[in-house]
Parts: structure tokens; C-alpha cells; sequence
């Protein structure tokens, strides 16, 4: 059974239990202000030790902040999903700054249940929407999109210049 549970500085050295590795044939890009799907193939290899090091330090920094959340699931005592919220992107808007689960558990409802929380957090926080910056792979957008995540061309400059080839997205909450 997979719990939900809020992450202390502590705990996220589980992060190097995640298997984010994933391939695929299609990616999608902005062209003449459309999300188009073109056939190109790519590949994610699990995190390196000196980037779930990096990403960990991060994440201890970030966990320092009240506006910062990181959503583990668990199977058992290891973390097969993570999630961090940023309550406060602009004026009105949250951010679900990542979603990641382990190529073992996708497709079992794990993003959706963090994807939910995040939501939840974001809606409590008294925001009107919420940002995602979403890799551009089928998997990706197309689990946003089914939560109801729209393309948006109006970016967040700072998440657009460290990652442009992402498709950025907006979920109303109201």
C-alpha cells in the first residue's frame, strides 16, 4: 500500500531510491504558439549519484522555507514518488515544481495521488492557479493534461529561461 507523507530534511536521501528513467518517440514543442506532438526519439537515464547529491541539497535548502513542501509516496520504506510545492510562484499562483515517480510504479495512481496533494496545498494556500513546467514527453504532458493542466504562453520568465524547451502549464483552481 503507498502512503502519502510530508518530508523532513531528514528523509529526502530516499530520493536516490528513485528509478526516474524513462524513453520515448514523441516530444512536444511550441510551434507558431500550438503544442505539437513530433515524433523524435529521447531517453532520461536514472539520477547519478552527484545529481540525486545536488538535487538533495536543494531540496534540504528548500525545505527550510515555509513555502516549500516535498510529498514523498512510500511503498513500504522506499519512496517510489516525490513531489515539491511552492506555494508562492506570483501573485495568486502556486507551483507544482516537480513530479517524479519510479519507472516500477507508474500507471498504479501514484502521480495522480500526488498531483491531488499538491493540489490541495495549493488551494489552501489560497491560490487561483497552479504552474508546472512539464517535461515535454507524452507521459508527462499528457498526465497533466488529464488533470485538467492547460498550455499557457504566458510564463513564468524565471522557470522559462532554466528550462525553454518545457512545456508550461496552468490548472485553474477556482
Amino acid at each position: 500500500m503507498i502512503e502519502i507523507k510530508y518530508m523532513k530534511p531528514d528523509e529526502v536521501e530516499h530520493l536516490r531510491e528513485l528509478d526516474v528513467s524513462e524513453d520515448g518517440d514523441i516530444v512536444y514543442k511550441w510551434i507558431n504558439d500550438e503544442v505539437v506532438a513530433v515524433p523524435e526519439g529521447w531517453a532520461r537515464r536514472r539520477w547519478s549519484d552527484e545529481e540525486c547529491s545536488r538535487r538533495i541539497r536543494v531540496m534540504r535548502d528548500e525545505l527550510t522555507s515555509a513555502e516549500i513542501a516535498v510529498i514523498g509516496a512510500f511503498d513500504g520504506d522506499s519512496l517510489v514518488g516525490l513531489a515539491t510545492f511552492r506555494a508562492y510562484l506570483s501573485p495568486g499562483m502556486s507551483e507544482l515544481a516537480g513530479l517524479w515517480v519510479s519507472r516500477s510504479h507508474r500507471r498504479q495512481g501514484v502521480a495522480t495521488r500526488l498531483a491531488q496533494e499538491v493540489e490541495g496545498l495549493a488551494r489552501e494556500a489560497g491560490s487561483a492557479a497552479l504552474y508546472v513546467s512539464a517535461t515535454p514527453s507524452r507521459s508527462a504532458v499528457g498526465f497533466y493534461r488529464s488533470r485538467g493542466f492547460r498550455p499557457t504562453l504566458d510564463v513564468n520568465r524565471e522557470l522559462y529561461e532554466r528550462e525553454p524547451d518545457d512545456i508550461h502549464m496552468v490548472l485553474d483552481l477556482l
